[in-house]
């Protein structure tokens, strides 16, 4: 199947998007900080909306979001310990009351760790997983997540909908059934081997039909047949005293019969003994019988030697190769019959699973062109969307294309990877936004997802949005971020005052010299504080003009409000 690369370019009137409702869960409420970089130690309560942070230049401002970092599994790197501690304490707590949830990461000068949810220890991994449905982090570095093939496409399918289910399933099922396939077909020599090698077992104890138990009356004829001869010796010895010998026991009791012959005529006694006597010569005479002819058998039979014998050694044999006892071969010939069987479905299976398949194959590609079919109708529109905002983020001649190319053969996500294209320069072509986004345009480009997608988590942090811009650009990312603070909770590490007046609640982050050593805090501005810094942040000082301009911007923000 051969097919063009495609690019989903914005179309003139692209729809609205639909609206993103909030993730439910507990905002974060709290954060605790003991000896990170230059926090001694640090309570600071937090609340919804939208929150900004501010402060002069290296006063610490993104030690608070290095701080809920380390919740979301980052690198604990150990220069963030404050000199001369032995370790940091970072604790996050979201909610309020009974429904209060925590979690909290340590790190030693050793480099060691540990990271507890409710007070409970777990792994850095469990302690990632559980912040990250709860707090989402865009900074600078960060922004690497959206520079990656898997989170781009994540992005188109988050409008997709259940095409990307339907493929995923097709695509399962295939690569299950092509992997049992190439098992069979790996192991063919393998199995013939087996094939033979338990065929010939089963065949060698058919042959022989052991039967449990067989083995001790064989034995115990083996033994006689090989004693024949004494035997037979002690048979004559034996006839010779019974009736054979001058004076026998057979002869001396027929005398005896006689002597009673008189009395017996008139005593009931003596003719009952009279009686037993001849009993007893005739059972003389019975084992005088058999005795003769064990007497006579002297040699064994050739044949029957031959064959007790040769029973008893292939029996051995069995017992060596598939014992130790008879019952155990026997299992052991169940055992390979079951898998004879096994290995013969194998073989009739590899026939029809080769056809089966290609028909699943043929139906992952059904699923993947619709797929893409659905990735295509949507890209446009959303690319449009994203371009509205980015342009308003103070880089009007922006342009974004969501583009699909063809992949040689389908793949665990669809027949063709899904990339981001983008420029924000004029005249300059479209390239991928790994690699022509700057830091800064990266991370306005992660707002316009956030305002247009909506953030994934009910907590969304963002540091250096503004990066590069100011002016009517920094009002429209300011703008962006209150709107997205009407669905979640918005902490913004910033150095405009544009953003900052148009916060819900302001904090400064300040440093401060205590006892000879550097100390960072973090306060909430109260309105006649909070004017005063945005001043600061306007021009510098507290001039009556610059605070006739934060004046300005704060009235703005209080308008907006009365409005809404």
């Amino acid at each position: 199947m051969t097919r063009k690369a495609r690019a989903a370019t914005a179309p003139s009137a692209p729809p609205s998007p639909a609206p993103t409702p909030a993730p439910a869960g507990p905002l974060l409420s709290r954060l605790e900080v003991r000896n990170l970089a230059t926090i001694r130690d640090l309570s600071l309560e937090l609340r919804g909306g939208f929150s900004a942070f501010t402060g002069e230049t290296g006063a610490g401002k993104s030690i608070i979001v290095d701080a809920l970092g380390l919740l979301l599994g980052s690198r604990a790197n150990t220069d963030l310990i404050r000199t001369g501690e032995d370790g940091l304490l970072v604790t996050g707590f979201w909610g309020e009351g009974e429904g209060e949830y925590s979690a909290s990461r340590r790190v030693t000068n050793q480099g060691r760790g540990t990271a507890r949810l409710d007070g409970e220890v777990v792994s850095v991994r469990e302690l990632q997983e559980w912040a990250s449905t709860r707090l989402t982090i865009h900074w600078q570095h960060s922004a690497v997540s959206l520079l990656t093939p898997a989170n781009q496409r994540a992005l188109l399918d988050r409008q997709v909908g259940g095409e990307v289910a339907v493929y995923t399933a097709a695509y399962r099922a295939w690569g299950e059934a092509k992997a049992r396939l190439e098992n069979l077909r790996a192991g063919e020599r393998e199995r013939a081997r087996q094939l033979d090698l338990l065929t010939f077992q089963v065949r060698e104890i058919e042959g022989m039909a052991p039967q449990p138990g067989e083995e001790e009356p064989l034995g115990a004829e083996l033994t006689r047949l090989s004693n024949l001869e004494t035997i037979a010796q002690g048979a004559a010895g034996a006839l010779d005293l019974l009736s054979d010998g001058e004076t026998n026991a057979a002869g001396l009791i027929a005398e005896a019969v006689k002597a009673l012959n008189a009395g017996a005529r008139y005593d009931e006694t003596s003719a009952q003994l009279q009686r037993d006597l001849r009993e007893a010569l005739d059972a003389v005479q019975a084992v005088v019988g058999e005795l003769r002819d064990v007497a006579e058998d002297s040699a064994p039979d050739p044949e029957e030697l031959g064959r007790v014998e040769g029973r008893l050694t292939a029996l051995g044999r069995l017992r060596a190769k598939y014992g130790p006892t008879l019952e155990d071969v026997l299992a052991f010939h169940t055992s390979a019959e079951a898998e004879l069987a096994e290995l013969d479905r194998d073989e009739r299976d590899a026939g029809t699973l080769e056809a089966e398949v290609g028909r699943l194959e043929r139906e992952a590609v059904r699923a993947g062109e619709a797929l893409d079919e659905a990735r295509r109708r949507l890209a446009g529109p959303l690319a449009s969307q994203l371009v509205a905002v980015i342009r308003e983020l103070g880089m009007p001649h922006a342009r974004l294309e969501f583009r699909l190319t063809p992949l040689p053969h389908p793949g665990p996500s669809g027949l063709s990877d899904v990339a981001l294209h983008f420029t924000a320069n004029p005249g300059e072509d479209l390239g991928p936004l790994a690699d022509v986004a700057s830091g800064g345009e990266l991370s306005r480009v992660m707002l316009a997802i956030s305002t247009v997608l909506g953030a994934e988590t009910p907590a969304v942090v963002f540091d250096e949005v503004d990066a590069g811009i100011g002016g009517a650009a920094a009002l429209a990312v300011a703008g962006q971020l209150g709107r997205l603070a009407g669905e979640r909770q918005v902490l913004v590490v910033t150095h405009l005052a544009q953003i900052a007046a148009r916060a819900d609640h302001h904090y400064k982050v300040e440093k401060q010299v205590e006892d000879g050593r550097t100390v960072s805090r973090v306060r909430l501005l109260d309105e006649r504080e909070r004017l005063e810094e945005i001043a600061r942040m306007l021009s510098g000082n507290t001039s009556e003009a610059a605070l006739s301009h934060a004046r300005e911007l704060l009235g703005a923000r209080r308008g907006r409000e009365a409005a809404t």
